[in-house]
């Protein structure tokens, strides 16, 4: 079996490579969730979700002509607001919004989140390019097609190290060039196939050696247990339970953390750019929302994974099996990485690595499609929450 970086090693891998954000700092307290809605409120905020999408999606709802006297400071500030949220159901892409959802914390913004799941991020950026959703959490992958212009990235979440190429013993593979002729599962546009190009790449091999085949990620689970395919590039849980369901039969050939010299693997939050445009200071008060679930995750990530697992009805082992195949962030590494220019490097060394591999075809400068503005606003909004 190929052998796998350890947690301080990759750290210190992404601190040389000047590509993650700075870990040090100290992660704030969790606050309490705000009081419930005083009655008016709450009409008004039904009186908004009685509106068609069009008109309350992302839209501040009306205000009532008076406020009960009961109601704290803080909420008058923020008018109820509705967004529409995707996810992929993993701790990767879906743990800083529940926690911000189930910690209270879009409630100090005034935010009511409606949260959708989705299988990869470029069915998201489809979805958002239609109407049908607000704001997206990405992995690496789908990064090439905010660069290309179909999205706008407004806040970072985290980094990942979940994403394995992970083949079967039993079909004769034991090392990446093993998989020439091979049937391969593999979902478009993720991090995971990132991860698969970057290691065919190492060994001097191309994906036309390879008999890949497209898969959402429960369908690779499903065709690598019954032996339908024979490796996929996949992420946690999914590559959790091909490890613990084929034993030793499994093997795995790569990882992020083989290239953590080349690149950081960032998850990110991202918008349109005509609904960034039209709806500014949405996206500020719900990256401050995240930013204060970010701090609550870093302490508490075995309770955010039992929430996930709720959510999204799973067996609560199974995420917490994955709790530590990500760099959980907080609101200070943020801050910190903005500061001194990193965080701008990681996307600049994440675009050079579609570059290198063809996946896009030119230079964007980071400004064009990375919104650093709305972060540095949502930082000085989290101060004021605090």
């Amino acid at each position: 079996m190929k052998k796998r970086t350890s947690f301080p090693a990759m750290t210190a891998a992404i601190a040389v490579s000047l590509m993650a954000a700075a870990t040090s700092g100290c992660s704030s307290q969790r606050q309490n969730p705000a009081p419930p809605a005083s009655k008016t409120e709450q009409e008004s905020i039904e009186t908004s979700a009685s509106k068609t999408e069009q008109e309350s999606i992302g839209t501040p709802a009306p205000e009532t002509e008076q406020e009960s006297p009961e109601t704290p400071a803080l909420e008058k500030e923020f008018s109820p607001l509705k967004l529409r949220i995707a996810y992929m159901p993993n701790m990767g892409s879906a743990s800083a919004i529940i926690a911000a959802r189930d910690g209270g914390f879009f409630d100090e913004v005034g935010i009511t989140a409606e949260l959708v799941q989705f299988q990869g991020g470029p069915a998201e950026i489809a979805a958002m390019a239609s109407g049908d959703i607000d704001i997206s959490q990405i992995g690496h992958g789908a990064h090439a097609l905010c660069i290309e212009g179909q999205a706008q990235i407004f806040g970072l979440d985290l980094y990942g190290k979940s994403d394995e190429v992970i083949a079967n013993r039993e079909k004769g593979i034991e090392k990446i060039t093993d998989l020439a002729g091979k049937r391969v599962a593999v979902t478009a546009g993720t991090s995971s196939e990132i991860v698969l190009d970057m290691a065919l790449e190492s060994a001097g091999m191309s994906r036309d050696e390879l008999e890949l085949v497209e898969m959402d990620a429960n369908g690779a689970v499903t065709a690598m247990i019954s032996g339908n395919v024979d490796a996929c590039a996949s992420w946690s849980p999914s590559t959790n339970i091909i490890r613990d369901r084929m034993g030793e039969k499994a093997v795995v050939l790569a990882g992020n953390a083989d290239f953590f010299d080349r690149v950081a693997f960032p998850g990110s939050f991202i918008a349109t750019e005509g609904f960034g445009r039209e709806n500014r200071e949405a996206l500020v008060r719900f990256y401050a929302a995240i930013l204060k679930a970010m701090d609550y995750r870093k302490e508490n990530v075995e309770e955010v994974c039992r929430w996930l697992a709720k959510e999204i009805e799973a067996d609560p082992e199974d995420i917490l099996a994955t709790k530590d195949n990500y760099e959980w962030l907080i609101a200070q590494d943020v801050r910190d990485s903005l500061d001194d220019g990193s965080l701008k490097r990681c996307y600049e060394s994440q675009q050079q690595v579609f570059l290198d591999s063809g996946r896009i075809s030119g230079k964007v400068e980071a400004e064009e499609y990375v919104m650093f503005s709305v972060m540095q606003e949502a930082l000085d909004l989290y101060q004021e929450l605090q």
